[in-house]
């Protein structure tokens, strides 16, 4: 969520382009659900940048309710589920990738419990102050749900061998509550940017990860006595 579609377009830009980025530097097919996290989260943001715009009467009501569904749809059903198998994907060391299938199986039950929610409807968005609030009728125990999302997805990035997606993960769990903190208390919502700030760092691995490549095989090819 962010506190005007100027935002969420802004927002949505810059995690397309570390998307499109991150993929650029893939050398394995394990590698491409991860590095389009920042793609997908970028249209998460375009997709809400529709709903304000419905909501504002620029656009068809047509357009602004599958804008919300994909909105919705994304962050219950996709995201608790993508980010675990994503992450369990480039797993390297055994061990870990089974905690990582853990935490993507306790994703994949509440992705279950919130979809579910959602396609019994109704669902609906209205403009709150300076975010967007989605009304979902969620079971009684949405509180339990909502931490068992953030064990999922931030639990799977801190089980990780590589040490930035284990920071990502750690930085998530540091800033979800304030960010939770400051949406339910009125203040403005900075979601976008945080999705943001994470596609860029998603980025950013990859490209450390394609220069160790470079280093490993100069390494492996450069005569003895050089290297």
């Amino acid at each position: 969520m962010c506190f005007s579609p100027e935002a969420d377009t802004l927002v949505g830009a810059v995690a397309v382009s570390a998307g499109v980025d991150a993929l650029r530097h893939v050398r394995s097919a394990r590698q491409i659900p991860l590095a389009s996290l920042p793609l997908l989260l970028g249209v998460h943001q375009f997709s809400e940048a529709l709903v304000w715009w419905g909501l504002q009467g620029h656009l068809a009501h047509s357009v602004e309710r599958v804008a919300i569904w994909v909105y919705v749809m994304f962050a219950f059903a996709v995201l608790p589920i993508f980010v675990p198998a994503a992450v369990g994907l480039v797993e390297r060391q055994v061990a870990r990738r089974r905690v990582v299938v853990g935490f993507g199986v306790l994703g994949a039950v509440v992705a279950v419990v919130l979809a579910v929610a959602a396609l019994n409807g109704p669902i609906a968005a209205v403009i709150e102050g300076r975010h967007l609030g989605y009304e979902v009728d969620i079971p009684s125990r949405g509180g339990q749900l909502t931490a068992l999302y953030v064990v999922a997805t931030c639990g799977a990035l801190l089980a990780s061998s590589y040490r930035d997606l284990a920071r990502i993960g750690a930085l998530n769990l540091v800033a979800v509550p304030v960010l939770m903190w400051m949406t339910v208390n009125g203040f403005v919502s900075l979601w976008c940017f945080w999705a943001a700030i994470v596609s860029v760092l998603i980025s950013l691995h990859f490209r450390r990860r394609a220069a160790l490549r470079v280093v490993e095989d100069l390494g492996r090819t450069a005569p003895r006595g050089v290297v």
